[in-house]
């Protein structure tokens, strides 16, 4: 066999036991709950990588899971990705592979029903719906995902700014970025128009810049440097334009890093805009702080290895805030309206802006249309009986091989 990598080598060394742990929290969420959906990560067919697999079709095949392969039409090849995903499976990975339901498509369905039905006769397994492209359907996704599109305008309330003028929010796209979504709240706010960046020049017309969370803190604090992001967040705050940095974006914000944990660098000088010194811990931090800012109630949640020891500053939810500049350790912050608000109004006040916040979007309202609006989706366009057939009696018996199979 090929060399494997050092990182290949440590990860596949310590499969067995990660993949026991995973099965035993999947067997106790399964006496907990009526149904739970495991959402794979990439590709099934991703032949390089099946040996050390565990969360596509490693968890299936250890936890005798049912799969159906779901293929965004949008992107095109939609056949072909159905078939090579089963045909680029092992015999006892196709047993599982139970059909495939198609997402995002436009145009008459009646037009795609015989390609279905040509697939089925290839494979011997059914398509067991076919979802249409739904606009501004803003739901929470994988860590990471929308990256790729350098500038991507993150969908908001189609809603005219309640004041006169609208609020633009610039959030570095930090490499390894995580848990994004505290942006959300912010571009479900009507006026608030938010965009991911990665050049220095596009930080000039922002009105708040946001340093979001990253699984790779010095790593992200080194792009930071060579893209000449750091400089500009340096004159901004020399400006007293604002910045938020929130968990990994608050540490780079900081004056030092100690990290012999996640990068194993060492210490390394984050950019000194607040009085923050972060040292890498073993033991993850996990918790749900609830608090004050801004006179308002906030609630969140943590999870991150740094341990920040703050110097000065204002305080600011367990974090500080040095003029124009707040960081915080605590993800989901701004989903708490009244905190939310009167941010916002902070932000345009510093600005100089005639902004004004909605006095009545609730962001936890909006999060639950929108899973309304796909279970609606869903409802209609695909065969929900049949799906919880297969969540109640397993893959069905006999679905016939595809050659070649894996390599």
């Amino acid at each position: 066999p090929a060399a494997a990598s050092p990182g290949e080598t440590a990860y596949g060394s310590g499969r067995e036991q990660l993949l026991g742990t995973v099965t035993d929290c999947l067997a106790e969420l399964r006496r907990t709950y009526d149904a739970v959906i495991c959402e794979g990560a990439g590709s099934p067919a991703e032949i390089n990588l099946r040996r050390t697999d565990i969360v596509n079709m490693g968890i299936a095949r250890a936890a005798r899971i049912p799969v159906v392969v779901v293929g965004d039409i949008d992107r095109g090849g939609v056949f072909a990705s159905f078939f090579g995903t089963t045909a680029l499976l092992s015999a006892a990975d196709q047993e599982l592979v139970a059909g495939y339901l198609v997402n995002k498509f436009r145009g008459d369905v009646s037009l795609l029903e015989p390609g279905l039905e040509m697939l089925r006769g290839l494979t011997g397994r059914r398509t067991f719906g076919v979802l249409p492209y739904a606009h501004g359907l803003g739901i929470d996704e994988e860590d990471g995902l929308r990256m790729s599109l350098r500038g991507a305008v993150r969908e908001s309330v189609v809603a005219p700014p309640v004041g006169a003028d609208v609020l633009r929010v610039a959030v570095c796209a930090v490499p390894l970025m995580s848990n994004f979504t505290d942006v959300d709240a912010l571009a479900a706010e009507p006026g608030v128009v938010v965009r991911f960046v990665d050049r220095a020049e596009e930080l000039a017309d922002a009105d708040l810049v946001v340093v979001p969370g990253t699984r790779g803190t010095v790593r992200a604090l080194a792009w930071l440097r060579e893209r000449g992001l750091a400089d500009a967040l340096a004159r901004r705050a020399a400006e007293g334009r604002p910045v938020l940095g929130v968990c990994g974006g608050f540490q780079v914000l900081g004056e030092h890093i100690d990290d012999e944990v996640e990068s194993r660098a060492g210490k390394v000088d984050g950019l000194g805009l607040l009085p923050v010194r972060v040292r890498f811990a073993r033991e993850k931090c996990l918790a749900r702080p609830v608090g004050e800012a801004l006179g308002e109630r906030v609630e969140g949640y943590e999870i991150h290895h740094g341990v920040a020891e703050v110097g000065g500053g204002e305080a600011f939810l367990d974090g500080c805030r040095v003029g124009s500049v707040w960081g915080t350790h605590w993800h989901g912050s701004l989903e708490s309206d009244g905190f939310r608000r009167a941010f916002l109004r902070e932000v345009a006040r510093v600005a100089g802006r005639r902004f004004v916040p909605a006095p009545d979007t609730r962001f936890g309202a909006l999060r639950e249309e929108q899973l309304d609006r796909l279970g609606d989706l869903i409802e209609e366009h695909a065969d929900t009986a049949a799906l919880l057939r297969l969540i109640e009696d397993g893959v069905p018996d006999g679905l016939p091989f595809v050659p070649p199979g894996a390599p």
